[in-house]
């Protein structure tokens, strides 16, 4: 049986955060400027390349006028 790297709550926040982003009718380059970080950053949270801690994620949520729970599963 194949192993997923990554789990379900991870899959679900990703998509939580594309899916945010979509509705606020942001691109990425300009979250990554707001957030002073490159488009690069943005993409790999979105591909779930790279992994986010609860900090970043409080940015992201006041960003996209969502609350912290919208997110989680």
């Amino acid at each position: 049986m194949k192993k997923s790297i990554f789990s379900q709550d991870h899959k679900y926040l990703i998509n939580q955060l594309k899916k945010a982003r979509v509705e606020v009718g942001l691109e990425q380059e300009e979250v990554a400027r707001v957030l002073r970080k490159t488009q690069s950053y943005v993409s790999k949270i979105e591909s779930g390349q790279r992994r986010i801690d609860i900090v970043q994620l409080k940015q992201f949520a006041r960003l996209y006028k969502k609350p912290i729970n919208y997110f989680l599963k």
